[in-house]
């Protein structure tokens, strides 16, 4: 009698697993909610580029989600690509945006980095656009030169490109920033400079400040040292390019690979192991997304600029970078060296 009931389980059980197996991406979807992960504190560039998209993702993916965003700060975004890689749910509910330097701290061989970027699955980045390093009007700070007379207190959230952009060029060119670590986001950094707390911040993207701080522009309250990218931004044509900085070929091959992540903008990713049909669905409905016309007005309203990297090709270029001559990452790795970073906080 019980080898009767186990053999009529085992069929059952294997009439089931083809019909779970073959769920499709709609059904599968349907009344469901996708948590979206932002690596930093509310009111930054990250902050502004998540929410957005997660107003308008749901309506292109099969089932049609909800998308809920969440912060979850703390490491300079580590603490969400650790939880991405290590806790979040594996079945496409869960997506994250983090730092756009974390390829490159794998690269150089970033002890603190436990998880492999590689690994994750991009869904895509709504906007490229050159990263900048500011000093605020009323620190003395105009040019790289005055930044080379006296120390300058600049902020950073974490060792990602807050910190990396300036430890290089006091390297590089001999500024002297000193790094203060910790802040959990935009924001705080922000406030410090306009409380005098900081002369400037390490690593912002154009485009967040056109879109956040439209009037630090208009009213000449930062005062841009460099830009960070492989060509210079069409209205900023006289800042200087990170990588033109250095002197030899060994330290620009360094800069240039520092100066490839603007390329992935604000990355937008699923954790590992999540169904090849899912990712592929999710990719579908940011292309779809990047094309809406609500999405693009909404955009527009709030000041942000929209020029899109597929998940395909920000895959690429991820693996791009983890596969620079070894060389190369190491003169990085000497440049970008945590244990040189002046200050703490």
């Amino acid at each position: 009698m019980m080898r009767r009931v186990s053999f009529s389980l085992a069929v059952a059980l294997a009439l089931c697993a083809p019909a779970q197996a073959q769920q499709s991406v709609e059904s599968f979807y349907k009344g469901k909610t996708i948590d979206f992960y932002i690596g930093f504190s509310p009111g930054g560039g990250y902050d502004f580029y998540a929410r957005l998209l997660a107003r308008f993702l749901g309506e292109h993916i099969p089932g049609k989600p909800n998308i809920i965003a969440k912060n979850m700060a703390g490491g300079g975004s580590r603490t969400a690509a650790s939880f991405m890689y290590s806790v979040a749910p594996k079945d496409g509910t869960a997506l994250a945006t983090v730092d756009q330097s974390t390829p490159v701290q794998q690269a150089v061989g970033d002890p603190t980095i436990k998880f492999d970027t590689a690994k994750f699955n991009f869904i895509g980045n709504p906007v490229v656009d050159n990263n900048v390093v500011v000093a605020w009007h009323t620190s003395g700070v105009k040019t790289i030169e005055d930044a080379t007379k006296k120390e300058y207190a600049i902020g950073a959230t974490g060792y990602n490109t807050s910190a990396q952009y300036p430890q290089a060029m006091n390297i590089v060119v001999g500024t002297k920033f000193k790094i203060i670590l910790g802040y959990p986001g935009a924001n705080e950094i922000n406030l410090a400079m306009e409380n005098g707390e900081l002369a400037g911040r390490g690593s912002n993207s154009w485009a967040s400040y056109k879109g956040t701080r439209p009037d630090w522009i208009r009213d000449k309250k930062i005062n841009v040292l460099v830009q960070i990218g492989l060509q210079k931004a069409k209205d900023l044509p006289d800042v200087p390019l990170l990588m033109d900085l250095a002197t030899n070929d060994e330290d620009r091959a360094a800069l240039k690979l520092l100066s490839a992540p603007p390329d992935i903008g604000r990355p937008v990713f699923a954790p590992p192991g999540v169904p090849a049909e899912r990712v592929k669905a999710l990719r579908d409905a940011f292309d779809a997304t990047m094309k809406d016309p609500a999405f693009l007005e909404a955009a527009q309203r709030e000041g942000l600029d929209i020029d899109p990297v597929s998940g395909e090709q920000l895959q690429k270029v991820v693996n791009d970078i983890l596969a620079a001559p070894q060389a190369v990452r190491d003169r990085l790795a000497t440049l970008i060296e945590v244990s040189q970073l002046g200050g703490g906080k």
